[in-house]
């Protein structure tokens, strides 16, 4: 299983990806703070759960340190807890659909006059626009209405 990213647990954390970021960061925080279950000993691990590490990176989000401790703690519990690993793994196809920001953007607006708006930017969802019709064009000298016999009147 990969490691969970640490810039996704700083843009979670920092309330990255709108509601749908902030429903993976509760999803994590339950799951983190469900309880380890005994092993074939009747012992629970004695590794961090993460709840810690969680509530430190929620109290800084935008420390790379305290996220790389979250993510390492997750690490450290997928391989004691099978469980854990089994809602991880869930988790994290779920935290896919998240949007945090990462990778590259090009916008271009060419080929000729626009009318109407122009949004750059990335990644969004449920726009509507109303627009008017474009201006008219401009009357040429070929125009019907700029003829010699109108101009007499």
């Amino acid at each position: 299983m990969d490691p969970v990213s640490v810039g996704l647990l700083v843009a979670l954390a920092g309330g990255a990806g709108g509601e749908v970021g902030r429903q993976a960061w509760v999803g994590l925080s339950a799951l983190v703070r469900r309880p380890f279950r005994p092993d074939s000993s009747g012992q629970a691990p004695v590794v961090s759960s993460g709840e810690a590490e969680l509530v430190r990176l929620a109290g800084d989000p935008s420390d790379q340190g305290r996220a790389q401790a979250l993510s390492t703690a997750l690490a450290v519990r997928v391989a004691v807890d099978e469980d854990f690993r089994t809602g991880l793994a869930a988790w994290q196809e779920q935290a896919k659909l998240v949007r945090t920001g990462d990778g590259a953007v090009t916008n271009t607006v060419s080929g000729g006059t626009q009318h109407g708006p122009v949004v750059q930017g990335r990644d969004f969802s449920q726009l509507t626009f109303t627009t008017a019709p474009p201006p008219p064009a401009p009357p040429s000298a070929d125009s019907p209405g700029d003829s010699a016999a109108d101009s007499t009147r």
